[in-house]
């Protein structure tokens, strides 16, 4: 019995052994690196990483008017702006200028620069932070710096169109003339953007700026555009300033009137 069972077990290993072998000659070997890689195809992949990280939208305006012949006039307006939005918070910063020539006699010299930062309390209540500084070297203003904190509130925040109201008191420093002052006054402002699609927008602003302890010494600042894209990168900016001073330096009229036209680059 012993001798027919080790029979037995001989007998199938040696069959097991046969069909091993056929097996492994019929069967061919696989690349380890194949064997990892088909592993990795079994597994899920990677999930992507993305970010809605906001980054700073920016434009370059450029503005030239110039005439040669019986009159020799020169004119260049320019402005940059920069702007960053979140959830939160909206940060913008902006620069515009003005030089122009008549006959070689400079005819104008503006340069004006803005900071204003704002931190949302709710969807439409926030809380802002701007900085104003201006020279005009033909209304003998050699500096205007105004500081302004306060409330500001959005009547209307949509995809496509912002009113925006804000209120707060402001310190002005100024040197115009010969006369150097500082005072306290109020700041009233008023913004508005509407989009009539994403390539064109129209925009319209104006602040009020009364002293304090004289109200009759106020300054109004306005200004309405249209911009409309004419390629990827670049658009096509009409706008209208006006600046309104009522009690400007003695020899000068108190309003000032600008139409301005130029191309726009964004990046």
């Amino acid at each position: 019995m012993n001798l027919l069972n080790r029979s037995f077990w001989a007998g199938g290993l040696a069959i097991l052994l046969f069909a091993s072998r056929v097996i492994a000659e019929d069967t061919p070997l696989v690349p380890l690196q194949q064997i990892v890689q088909g592993t990795k195809d079994l597994l899920p992949p990677p999930p992507e990483i993305t970010t809605n990280r906001p980054t700073w939208q920016s434009s370059a305006t450029l503005g030239l008017a110039m005439a040669r012949g019986n009159k020799d006039t020169l004119l260049v307006n320019a402005k940059l702006l920069t702007e960053r939005k979140t959830p939160w918070n909206e940060w913008s910063v902006g620069m515009d200028g003005a030089y122009g020539e008549d006959n070689s006699v400079k005819n104008y010299e503006m340069l004006h620069g803005f900071g204003q930062a704002d931190h949302f309390f709710t969807h439409r209540l926030f809380v802002f932070g701007r900085l104003d500084g201006l020279h005009d070297g033909i209304k003998s203003i050699d500096y205007r710096f105004t500081g302004s904190p306060g409330l500001g509130y959005y009547l209307l925040r949509q995809t496509n169109v912002t009113l925006a109201t804000e209120a707060g008191p402001s310190v002005i420093v100024e040197r115009q003339g010969t006369t150097a002052d500082q005072y306290a006054a109020l700041r009233l402002a008023e913004r508005f953007e509407y989009k009539f699609s994403p390539t064109t927008k129209l925009w319209q602003t104006v602040e009020f700026i009364p002293e304090v302890d004289k109200v009759d010494n106020y300054i109004v600042n306005a200004e309405v555009g249209i911009d409309a894209a004419i390629a990827k990168n670049l658009s096509l900016q009409v706008y209208l300033q006006d600046n309104f001073v009522n009690q400007p330096a003695p020899g000068f009229q108190n309003n000032d009137l600008r139409l301005i036209s130029g191309i726009s680059y964004k990046f």
